[in-house]
């Protein structure tokens, strides 16, 4: 199986299919690089390389070591010993969150990034009113705490707008992805949780130099659509696509569309470019 070994000792698994230009996918809080299941057909134009974040999936969780910086050093790591450039970072949720802080270190190595369900900070606070309540991250904790599997699974329905999943779309998500990736530590969620409780990267926004393509729900209720429109109005080069009803992850309830989105944005906007 394909691991690197960071300079602290983390073992990070990645998946990799096709050749060509890369496109790192990284994953959400809790998830795991199965989650891009639906995307397996992207590694027909480029390669396409599917990480754990350390702690989820078959990447090793240090005693240690989960702040954002930390899981962004990882995905330097990735791109140095594997020798990527000319790459697009595509990142979710919380992996949204760990593309933008590893930009800097990786710039020259980036063609473009894919945002998707971003937001440069999940809490709401004085003059930025497009993010959660603090007690809502302070409530999943709790829940966390008292019943993990449970609050998992609830968390994991909620990322879909009402009647956003076919009944046979909800089968096979879960035959494929849910049941196939498993969930980290419980120790593991709660210290990623403690990322989203406390990062804010919003002034990183203006140095994002590359073209950036978001893609966000109109129905997504975990980021809210208007951390979108805040995060296209502030990065330099920035498209964004709303995709009407969609919640938090379009890419599993929407994926001939969404791959269709991504493809033409890296035919077109990055690559185009030439």
């Amino acid at each position: 199986m394909p691991f690197i070994k960071t300079s602290v000792d983390v073992n990070i698994y990645y998946e990799e299919a096709g050749e060509g230009r890369p496109l790192v996918m990284l994953h959400g809080w809790s998830g795991s690089g199965g989650v891009w299941r639906f995307q397996q057909e992207m590694a027909a134009g480029c390669r396409l390389i599917l990480p754990d974040l350390r702690g989820h999936g078959r990447s090793t969780a240090p005693p240690g070591g989960y702040l954002l910086a930390d899981l962004a050093d990882d995905i330097v790591s990735l791109f140095e010993q594997l020798v990527l450039t000319d790459a697009v970072l595509f990142g979710w949720s919380l992996g949204s969150q760990v593309a933008l802080a590893a930009f800097p270190k990786l710039k020259e190595r980036l063609a473009g990034l894919v945002l998707v369900g971003a937001t440069p900070r999940f809490t709401a606070t004085a003059g930025y009113p497009y993010g959660l309540p603090a007690t809502a991250l302070r409530g999943m904790g709790l829940r966390l705490s008292k019943t993990f599997n449970r609050t998992m699974g609830e968390f994991f329905r909620g990322m879909f707008a009402e009647g956003e999943l076919s009944h046979e779309q909800e089968e096979r998500i879960n035959r494929e992805i849910t049941l196939e990736g498993g969930l980290p530590e419980p120790a593991v969620a709660h210290a990623t949780l403690d990322i989203l409780a406390s990062t804010d990267i919003r002034e990183k926004l203006p140095a994002i130099d590359r073209p950036v393509l978001l893609i966000h729900g109109s129905a997504d209720t975990i980021c809210p659509p208007s951390v979108a429109r805040y995060l296209a109005e502030r990065l330099p080069d920035a498209r964004l696509v709303m995709l009407d009803g969609a919640g938090h992850a379009p890419f599993l309830s929407r994926p001939d569309e969404f791959n269709a989105i991504l493809r033409k944005f890296l035919q077109e906007e990055v690559y185009g470019r030439d």
